[in-house]
């Protein structure tokens, strides 16, 4: 089973995916910031997005669930909306 999660935060993407055989991983930009392999209790994983202009911010997404996984994104402490996209 596999999950995916994508966002945008000043023009530039965050995306979590979420996948039985190779973990969690957190991807800004389609560069791989963060990953765990992790399968029974929930996962936070961090990274750091760039913008176009240098400016940089904090980058935290919590992960639980075990049937129907739920994802949270915080983007400079601000929870930020995610789309599922499978």
């Amino acid at each position: 089973m596999k999950s995916e999660w994508i966002a945008n935060y000043e023009n530039e993407e965050i995306k979590i995916t979420n996948n039985w055989f190779t973990g969690e991983k957190l991807f800004i930009n389609n560069e791989l910031q963060d990953e765990q392999l992790n399968f029974i209790t929930p996962s936070t994983m961090t990274g750091i997005l760039t913008t176009k202009k240098g400016e940089k911010f904090p980058v935290k997404t919590n992960l639980s669930g075990f049937f129907k996984v739920r994802c949270h994104l915080f983007v400079d402490n601000k929870k930020i909306a995610l789309k599922q996209t499978k």
